[in-house]
């Protein structure tokens, strides 16, 4: 695996959780192809389903069957109180991070 790749998927979770915090209710292929279109190219579902399982068992997201007219009834998923705080944990950490790297590489040391 390449480092994009490790990069990508160490950021998962928090892309997850602020797309569907974006989306307010979306079902899971939604949220593959919306990681797809945004640069996630090397993520599969395989990946995914095991995640919002997760998420969920975790207490960061709730899912609710809805039907669906196009086939099979869809799992959507939204974000809890807890998923929120967690989101915020995440865009905290990344921030704080991200500034701390470009720094780095734009030379900006003391």
């Amino acid at each position: 695996m390449n480092n994009k790749s490790q990069l990508l998927k160490g950021s998962l979770e928090g892309c997850v959780l602020r797309i569907i915090d974006l989306k307010e209710e979306v079902y899971g292929y939604d949220i593959a192809r919306i990681l797809k279109e945004n640069g996630f190219t090397d993520i599969s579902e395989g990946t995914l389903y095991p995640l919002y399982t997760r998420l969920q068992k975790n207490g960061f997201i709730s899912s609710t069957m809805k039907e669906s007219t196009l086939g099979p009834a869809r799992k959507y998923y939204r974000l809890t109180d807890k998923g929120r705080e967690e989101l915020k944990d995440f865009i905290d950490t990344w921030e704080y991070m991200s500034k701390n790297i470009n720094d780095i590489i734009r030379g900006n040391i003391v």
